[in-house]
């Protein structure tokens, strides 16, 4: 059992209003180029300060004998995460998702900097509750829950994990070649796609992503809870061809069972979440299994 006080690791994204001033340089260049397109710089100066009003309570909500860490966003793939981490995200509901690939069932409070302007499905804590809920967390008395996630491993020992979706595709987004395998029935059927991708989906994602995709299809299975451990999966944009079909585009995938695609154009990509640039290749024949991850979310409930 480890001796070290336990570290509380805070990940945030820049706001807004830091992404403009990086692009234009002045708060009167921002200004302006938002007046152009009929947006008011106060209301970006009002979420950037909702943030940092957040992060600040955060921050001295954490004893001060503790440890602590903090990362951005961008700076996830190439940030270490200790196994006695307590994480706390500050920002949307996917900011949440963004850090979960990288975790390893350290649990992980999610704080609303703006109550009202996100859905609040993963981020359900506001910033002042967190001086009595951090100790209980470390304590082991915060209630929590796991959340099932997707992982897709390649033939050659490549794999990523995602909390809401897996997408599967082509880089620039145009037709992707590949066979699909999947269960149906009991039984393993194939079929030879050219779409713009497939994308499966958790019961977390299924509010997201493939939500949008199965409002247009009649016949698409029921979504999976958040804690069931199964997943959803569409193929998008199917084209029908005498070598290609259009029968076998979406389903549902329990624990034991794998969605698997073997490539059959060059250029495809898998990623999870929206994070394209921390993605891996997957080339003419090589093969891609996807299904339930072997470890979870483990998100701090209210």
């Amino acid at each position: 059992m480890s001796t070290l006080p336990p570290r509380v690791v805070v990940v945030s994204r820049h706001s807004e209003l830091e992404e403009l001033l990086a692009r234009h340089g002045t708060r009167a260049a921002a200004a302006w180029y938002l007046r152009e397109r009929g947006r008011d710089l106060a209301e970006v100066e009002s979420r950037h300060e909702a943030l940092h009003t957040a992060l600040t309570t955060v921050a001295a909500a954490v004893p001060p004998d503790w440890r602590r860490g903090a990362v951005d966003r961008a700076d996830l793939p190439r940030f270490l995460f200790g196994p006695e981490d307590v994480v706390v995200a500050v920002g949307p509901d996917g900011l949440v998702a963004n850090v979960a690939k990288y975790l390893a069932g350290q649990p992980v409070v999610g704080v609303d900097p703006e109550p009202g302007r996100n859905a609040g499905v993963l981020v359900r804590h506001r910033a002042g509750t967190l001086a009595e809920l951090l100790p209980a967390v470390v304590a082991g008395r915060a209630p929590t829950r796991a959340r099932t996630m997707v992982r897709a491993a390649l033939d050659d020992g490549q794999e990523l994990v995602g909390l809401n979706e897996v997408y599967v595709g082509h880089s620039s987004h145009q037709s992707a070649r590949y066979q699909l395998t999947a269960p149906v029935g009991g039984r393993a059927r194939r079929e030879r796609h050219s779409s713009s991708g497939v994308v499966v989906g958790s019961g977390t994602g299924a509010t997201g992503w493939c939500a949008s995709i199965a409002r247009d299809r009649p016949g698409a299975p029921p979504p999976p809870a958040p804690q069931e451990e199964a997943l959803c999966w569409f193929v998008r944009e199917a084209w029908p061809s005498p070598v290609t079909g259009v029968t076998l585009t979406a389903g549902r995938l329990d624990r034991g069972e794998h969605l698997e695609l073997t490539a059959e154009s060059d250029g495809l990509v898998v990623f999870a979440d929206g994070l394209e640039n921390d993605r891996v290749s997957l080339d003419w024949g090589q093969r891609l299994t996807v299904a339930v991850a072997p470890r979870h979310l483990t998100l701090v409930e209210v």
